[in-house]
């Protein structure tokens, strides 16, 4: 297991820790303190959890970074992390949390699981490993409780403005500033150690005025560090004198926004607390603000060195705005800019990602093809390379795409872009990352895009969410659910007056009661789904849904229905001239007359189905067909025939088997049952 998960950071963290030893030796001491069980005589039934309180800005993050690089050693299955608020200060749901770590472990997360059952895997994933579990920024223990491991191999180590009451035996951590070395040296990484020394006394009262805060401290030595000929003690004079205006975070950040150079840059400071996630990158800052990528990614560089935001390790220019500034930074918007200009800016961010999301999947198609003439018609900027530079685009900014759509749906009043962006994004997802694969991540993209349709009264779009939502249910084993589902989509879509969803949910609901085991249900809702078929002229569809019928009335035992249905399929599938299905309905009438006991007429339309798959040039359909002659042969006394058609098999299947390692008749038979199964 890799260490890595979510790594949010709170705070602009430098490169090198500074002071907090005494808070360090506290924690570290804390893990082997004996606890409450242990005094008791009792083994500990959890982990034992270590609470780093504080306020935002305070460093506790890069406090718990420092703690979990000293103990990761103890710990040989990883650390794991994980942030509990967004940086908006909404929570965190616990089913998303979950399956993000249960991702990076590799242990299975069922699209459309809830919570509880989400919670449960994990904590059975974490019973038989010895890991550090980072809990960053929780807001409460109802949010850190779920998530703990059943084991005391584990350590769980959780960040938090307040203490955790509720969870037994924690005893947090508290911050307060750092100590004045500390925070003069600190504040020299950005300055320069010339600059402390030459005017100590100056350096101590710029630590004081920022409460020794890293973060504020981060900021004043970011002003400074651009500055070379400004004297430390006019900074510390200029926030001195505005000691009315707030907390020393809030003083400092004032005073670097006042310092901008020009409006264009205050302006991409301000959006950018409206970027999902906190996560932006230049593509986001330049729609948000209007400007073009390369001034949004110089202003970003230049955000970076004044510590206004921080760079993300990876091959894509990523920035991120620390969680302490956020709330600032909105302040700012609601001051400064008119709520209009604000969704104006939200829209221009919306479009922008829709379109980097279309050049992304458009990347994937056929050199020549439709999509990718229309991607060369498209600015350089919005254009990928090649297909790898487009799922590497997809995969850095996987989260912030997600959390785009989920702010756009909560937004309520961009809702059309909201549409084309999930719409967009999971045609996206689906190309690079595969449908199978990405199914977490379309679940909820279709229950956002049910909450639009549900919000605006759109049954068709109703229809296809709730169908996509049943589908991933009856995949997982959900069949409850997904019956539930199907029955709602077929009302939207009687609502709507769409042929297509409610034919496509009547046959769902029949194929989810065969899945249940109804065989009537089942052959019913089959029947009004095909009946639909019949009005509307889809021959081949009906074709399909004689078969399932036929599936179905075999299953129920009831062989002459299975036979007429099989027979009707057979004669839909001659007249659309699709021989391959012909030769599989006639094969599966032969099996259903097998069951009912009539042997002669099975060997006659069995043979009839080698005609037409021979036809077909269906080698293995054949060779199941032959085997299947075989077996009828030997029920009807004629061994030596039945020899012929075995070894005719053997022949056929002789140079590839269908499953690795079978034999020809075990080959023959599952390609027998999977041609049924397609049938069905």
């Amino acid at each position: 297991m890799t260490d890595q998960a979510v790594e949010p950071k709170d705070g602009l963290k430098g490169s090198q820790f500074l002071g907090r030893s005494r808070e360090l030796k506290e924690l570290r001491a804390d893990i082997e303190r004996a606890g409450l069980d242990t005094i008791a005589g009792r083994k500990a039934p959890r982990a034992r959890v270590l609470l780093i309180a504080g306020r935002p800005g305070s460093g506790r993050t890069a406090l718990a970074e420092e703690l979990l690089g000293q103990v990761a050693a103890g710990y040989p299955d990883g650390i794991l992390r994980t942030r509990l608020t967004a940086p908006d200060g909404t929570r965190v749901p616990t089913e998303r949390t979950a399956r993000e770590l249960l991702d990076t472990l590799d242990l299975p997360a069922p699209p459309g699981e809830d919570e509880d059952h989400l919670a449960e895997r994990l904590r059975e994933g974490l019973s038989v490993r010895r890991v550090v579990l980072f809990l960053d920024d929780a807001a409460d223990a109802e949010q850190v409780d779920p998530l703990l491991p059943e084991t005391p191999d584990c350590l769980v180590v959780a960040v938090s403005e307040g203490p955790l009451t509720g969870i037994s035996d924690v005893r947090p951590c508290t911050l307060g500033g750092l100590d004045t070395k500390s925070a003069l040296e600190l504040l020299g990484r950005h300055t320069g150690a010339v600059r402390i020394t030459v005017d100590p006394r100056s350096a101590e009262s710029l630590v004081e005025e920022c409460g020794s805060q890293p973060a504020a401290l981060r900021l004043a030595g970011g002003w400074l560090a651009v500055r070379p000929k400004e004297a430390v003690a006019d900074l510390a004079k200029q926030l001195h004198a505005q000691a009315d205006d707030g907390p020393a975070l809030a003083r400092v950040f004032q005073h670097a926004y006042a310092s901008l150079p020009v409006p264009a840059a205050a302006r991409i400071l301000r959006y950018l607390s409206l970027a999902p996630e906190g996560h932006v990158d230049p593509h986001t800052a330049s729609a948000l603000a209007g400007c073009s990528v390369s001034a949004a990614q110089t202003t970003l560089d230049d955000f970076t060195v004044l510590g206004l935001v921080g760079r993300i390790d990876s091959e894509l220019p990523q920035y991120e705005v620390p969680g302490c500034l956020m709330p600032l930074l909105r302040g700012l918007t609601e001051t400064h800019d008119r709520p209009g200009e604000v969704q104006l800016a939200r829209a221009r961010m919306l479009e922008r990602t829709v379109r980097l999301l279309q050049s992304c999947r458009a990347i994937t198609e056929p050199d020549g093809s439709p999509a990718r003439k229309k991607l060369a018609g498209l600015p350089r900027a919005l254009r990928f390379a090649s297909p790898a530079a487009g799922a590497e685009w997809l995969r850095v900014r996987r989260p912030a795409l997600l959390a785009a759509a989920r702010l756009a749906v909560a937004d309520g009043e961009l809702d059309t872009l909201a549409r084309r962006l999930m719409a967009a994004l999971s045609r996206a997802l689906a190309a690079h990352v595969g449908a199978e694969a990405a199914a977490p991540d379309l679940y909820g993209i279709h229950r956002l895009v049910l909450d639009v349709a549900e919000r605006r009264n759109l049954p068709r779009e109703k229809a296809a969410a709730l169908l996509n939502l049943a589908d991933l249910d009856a995949r997982t084993g959900r069949t409850r659910e997904a019956l539930t589902r199907y029955r709602a989509a077929l009302d939207a879509g009687r609502e709507a007056r769409d042929p297509y969803a409610t034919g496509r949910a009547m046959e769902s609901v029949g194929g989810t009661y065969q899945e249940l085991g109804d065989w009537y249900r089942a052959a019913d809702w089959y029947g009004r789904a095909l009946a639909q078929r019949l009005t509307r002229g889809e021959r081949a569809d009906a074709a399909r849904l004689h078969g399932r019928i036929g599936t179905v009335n075999t299953y129920a035992g009831r062989y002459g229905d299975a036979l007429r249905s099989w027979r009707s399929a057979a004669a839909g599938y001659r007249k659309e001239g699709d021989v391959a299905a012909q030769a599989r309905a006639l094969s599966e009438m032969a099996r259903v007359q097998e069951y009912a006991g009539r042997p002669e007429e099975s060997l006659r339309t069995c043979q009839e189905a080698v005609e037409w798959a021979r036809q077909a040039k269906d080698v293995r359909l054949q060779a199941a067909l032959q085997l299947r002659l075989a077996d009828t042969l030997d029920r009807l006394g004629d061994p030596a025939a039945a020899k012929l058609h075995r070894g005719a098999a053997e022949r056929m299947l002789g140079e590839e088997l269908p499953i690795e390692g079978m034999t020809p008749e075990q080959g023959a038979d599952a390609y027998e049952i999977r041609s049924a199964s397609e049938e069905d």
